[in-house]
């Protein structure tokens, strides 16, 4: 492996600390660029479903994206292919930028863009998920994810000044404002000099032929390896279902909460604002203590069960509670996440690294997908609330079902020292 070369280094490598910074910068310019885009989209069409089709345009290639990238991403550099696609990203925002900034909007041209940026999205995602293993020292897996997920938290302070910037100023600057950000991510990304291995590997294959065979060959692999462990079928399937429900909150919440309140998406902002916080300090919590390995299923399957609950009668209570719930929330999923991602990255070879993450990411889309086509249409003929509801307590019934009903197999993987 690529990271034992650095065993006794501690986390904070050249490496690994350039990787965190380019995804810190990055991760902000989105997080405020997307919030205003979502503004934007409701200011304009005043519909839940045009809404709808919006966030299903930037989820829809993530269903095929992933898995035709996943082999790909087992036989060529993740890391060229990582700031690669940021430069890419960085010129598509400029453009933007530049045609909105002249006065010219058209939502099928949004809607053309949208699935672009999803494109773009979602091969970087398994790009990266995929190379971030092998840049954390061995034994501080735990500790690197909850780096990530904190950071992945903060970046959402940068949704209360999107959308004051947004109504302050339009959403052209802050498209440009995310190009910039790309750009220096991309830039400090080429400096990554880690090693990987598993493409000398894998060389053979590449420069054969049939690679193109053998990639859709491959395809069936990843797919076929999750389907084959039964524990990782479960989590599979478990969080695809658990994508449903993030699909159907995705598309009914800020619709629910500008729509019920004033200046309701400053309110929506404060309540999921307390998931942030929750997140935050959940995350810094596990980079100084570890979770006892014998415990990590146990937590799991408790949190995953009371997170959907929370989130399912959410809309049926008053704000200071929705607070509550969702900082308890905050806090739990990234406990969850930490568990399960720094489990099943420890738990899968470098090589399947790649098939792996695309069929996980591809089976999650499609649960999102799914959900926010439904919750689109629902929205249009009944109240959120209910759409919602509906879904918490499906996905915690699953929870019980598929994460629960494996017990052991899933144990196994959680409960494994990293």
């Amino acid at each position: 492996m690529s990271n034992m070369d650095t065993s006794n280094k501690g986390l904070w490598t050249r490496d690994f600390t350039i990787i965190t910074l380019g995804s810190v910068i990055s991760m902000f310019g989105n997080a405020m660029s997307g919030f205003a885009l979502s503004l934007l989209i409701l200011d304009y069409t005043g519909s839940t479903l045009l809404y709808s089709i919006y966030i299903v345009l930037f989820t829809l290639p993530q269903i095929i994206m992933p898995v035709l990238f996943g082999a790909y991403m087992d036989r060529f550099s993740r890391r060229k292919t990582i700031y690669t696609l940021d430069f890419i990203s960085s010129a598509i925002y400029v453009l933007a930028a530049f045609l909105l900034a002249s006065g010219w909007f058209s939502f099928p041209f949004l809607a053309a863009g949208v699935f672009i940026v999803g494109s773009i999205s979602s091969i970087y995602m398994v790009a990266f998920q995929s190379f971030y293993p092998l840049l954390i020292t061995k034994g501080y897996y735990q500790k690197a994810y909850s780096i990530s997920s904190v950071l992945e938290t903060l970046s959402a302070v940068m949704i209360p000044v999107s959308a004051w910037l947004y109504n302050q100023f339009g959403i052209a600057p802050l498209l440009a404002a995310n190009a910039v950000c790309f750009l220096i991510a991309a830039c400090m990304e080429t400096q990554i000099k880690a090693k990987e291995e598993y493409i000398e590997e894998r060389k053979e294959e590449r420069d054969s032929d049939d690679m193109k065979k053998q990639i859709f060959f491959d395809i069936k692999k990843g797919i076929e390896y999750i389907s084959n462990d039964r524990g990782l079928k479960a989590i599979a399937a478990y969080f695809t279902v658990s994508a449903l429900f993030g699909g159907c909150t995705s598309v009914l919440m800020l619709p629910y909460f500008k729509s019920t309140y004033a200046n309701g998406e400053y309110i929506y902002m404060i309540v999921f604002g307390m998931a942030t916080l929750g997140r935050a300090l959940a995350g810094s919590l596990h980079y100084r203590f570890s979770i006892p390995v014998r415990y990590k299923y146990a937590i799991a399957l408790t949190v995953y069960i009371c997170t959907s609950l929370f989130e399912g009668v959410l809309l049926f209570l008053p704000l200071i509670v929705m607070g509550a719930f969702m900082l308890m929330s905050g806090m739990m999923g990234v406990t969850s996440y930490t568990i399960r991602i720094s489990a099943t990255q420890a738990y899968v070879p470098d090589g399947m690294k790649g098939r792996f993450n695309g069929a996980f990411n591809m089976l999650n889309t499609v649960g999102m997908l799914c959900g926010e086509v439904i919750a689109g249409g629902l929205g249009e003929i009944t109240s959120p609330k209910y759409v919602i509801l509906f879904f918490g307590l499906a996905t915690a019934a699953m929870a019980v079902i598929l994460i629960g009903g494996s017990k052991d197999s899933v144990k196994k993987i959680y409960n494994t020292q990293q």
